[in-house]
């Protein structure tokens, strides 16, 4: 008998969905992480819960319709992570004509069953105030609805809740070696020391390093090739003062997002470029820098430069490289980046007589949930066919009404009067109704232990630390939160130093939340 159903390879959002919806089967799940989770393209999104607008004009309609139905499914799963937004696109003359961009949203509206957020309407962008940000040749524009997400905080979360209904997490191991025959025979490796575990099923969803795993690891090709694309973003200072993103129509074909980011600062991406290399070296370029400072300046009153840039970050995409053989392909060769599909391919390698490998192409983070499912019925005749059940789940700490963010605020207020507002919103924004687990009984900010800036204490990176794997500045300041835009150097180093010295304090466990 195999000590496990299914072991997965990567820690990023497929593999932690698929994780969480296999072990909610109640299976024995595996998953391998070769470094931090999210650590790679999950955490380098435009941090959006949506269908995809643009991708209405290449034809990918299931893919639409699917995200957009995903849209209300993960915001009732996580109304603390997944948040209703609105979002501006002003008419830019000489381009789509208004005609289309009324289509387009009207289609958006109604393919995808939205029952919670608010349709599109017009807004006079000359008199309005979601205009005055912007340069004075936009007359009008279009707003619609999507939602922002934390998105290395939702693979976190994914894990955290596989990891309590009994997978085994192992993050900064690497899968070094397996022997296939009716099981998976997998050498899991850590600091150097070599384990050995068997597994039914074994699933590669190493997203970029997904081709470098069946080559080196596996020994054998792709089942179709990869596409490696890389997507840069940059953050600055606060360009608008409302809570509205804008998304633009740019002179070569691409849309551009500009997103309130963080309270202080605005999210701007992406870009589309071919990548190779590896893909733990990946950064944004000066060009790509360069490109979206131009965005900007094309489009708002307030120009940037390069300079502006208080951080900026890349990912690289990992899509199913043979256009040809997909339904969705609008075109029978897509040459550009941008209009290769984002759709998910499951390649399904099943050997007579041999244990069957998953290999997984492509996703978004907007229709991870779904994919899981896919994969777990397509493995249905080895891993036997219970029911999917995550489509009315909560993740964790999201068990709580959509739109009563508010509400929970105040109340932590009252219940913990010590926090200001800043605090308990970002709180609750990050834990929802786990916060107590953090906060406990404490009756002054003292009691939260050291105070390393931004309000980050001692006792939430305690509780990262036990709970949600984090074991570096590094893991906390910008996968579990995203407070290393606000930490000085010499603050980020403090952090580090008390991490080190509760390593030996701090008791995490494989299976219920935390490092191995």
């Amino acid at each position: 008998m195999t000590q496990f159903d299914v072991a997965i390879i990567g820690g990023g959002i497929n593999g932690a969905g698929i994780a969480r919806d296999a072990a909610g089967r109640g299976l024995r799940v595996l998953l391998v992480e070769q470094s931090d989770l999210a650590s790679g393209t999950s955490s380098a999104s435009t941090k959006l819960i949506h269908g995809g607008l643009r991708y209405l004009e290449h034809g990918w309609f299931r893919l639409v319709r699917e995200a957009l139905f995903e849209r209300e499914v993960l915001l009732r799963m996580a109304p603390h992570l997944v948040r209703p937004a609105r979002f501006v696109l002003p008419h830019e003359p000489g381009m789509r004509p208004a005609w289309l961009l009324r289509l387009g949203l009207f289609i958006y509206d109604h393919l995808g069953g939205r029952k919670i957020l608010p349709a599109t309407h017009t807004i006079d962008l000359s008199q309005h105030e979601l205009g005055r940000p912007l340069k004075g040749r936009y007359h009008y524009g279009f707003s619609y609805s999507d939602c922002q997400v934390d998105d290395s905080r939702l693979v976190v979360l994914n894990a955290l809740d596989a990891a309590e209904r009994g997978a085994v997490v192992r993050t900064r191991t690497r899968c070094v070696k397996v022997e296939r025959s009716q099981a998976w025979s997998v050498v899991l490796e850590k600091h150097g020391r070599r384990t050995f575990v068997s597994a039914r099923v074994l699933i590669n969803a190493a997203g970029p390093w997904a081709g470098v795993f069946n080559e080196t690891v596996v020994q054998q090709s792709m089942p179709q090739p990869l596409r490696l694309v890389q997507g840069s973003h940059i953050v600055v200072r606060r360009l608008f003062a409302h809570e509205d993103g804008y998304i633009f129509q740019a002179a070569d074909g691409r849309v551009v997002f500009a997103l309130p980011f963080e309270q202080d600062f605005t999210l701007i991406g992406t870009t589309d470029r071919n990548f190779t290399g590896d893909p733990a070296s990946v950064a944004p370029t000066s060009d790509e820098i360069s490109y979206l400072c131009g965005i900007v300046n094309d489009h708002f009153r307030t120009a940037i430069t390069a300079p502006d840039v208080i951080w900026s970050f890349a990912g690289v995409r990992a899509l199913y490289g043979d256009a040809s053989a997909r339904p969705l392909a609008a075109k029978p060769q897509a040459t550009r980046p941008q209009d290769t599909p984002r759709d998910y391919v499951l390649a399904l390698d099943e050997a007579t007589g041999m244990a069957p490998l998953l290999t997984v192409y492509g996703g978004k983070i907007t229709t991870f949930r779904v994919l899981a499912e896919a994969a777990l019925k397509k493995l249905g005749a080895w891993l036997g066919g219970a029911a999917p059940w995550t489509s009315n789940s909560h993740l964790p700490g999201g068990d709580f009404a959509v739109g009563s963010v508010e509400e929970f605020v105040k109340k932590t207020c009252v219940t913990w009067p010590f926090l200001d507002d800043s605090h308990a919103r970002r709180l609750v924004r990050s834990y929802g109704t786990r916060m107590p687990r953090i906060l406990g009984s404490a009756k002054c900010t003292d009691d939260l232990g050291p105070r390393f800036g931004a309000n980050l204490t001692g006792a939430e990176v305690r509780y990262l630390m036990a709970h949600e794997w984090a074991q570096t500045a590094e893991d906390v300041l910008w996968r579990r939160s995203k407070l290393g835009l606000l930490l000085s150097r010499g603050e980020q180093d403090r952090l580090g130093s008390f991490m080190v010295g509760e390593i030996g304090k701090v008791q995490p466990s494989e299976s219920s939340g935390g490092a191995p």
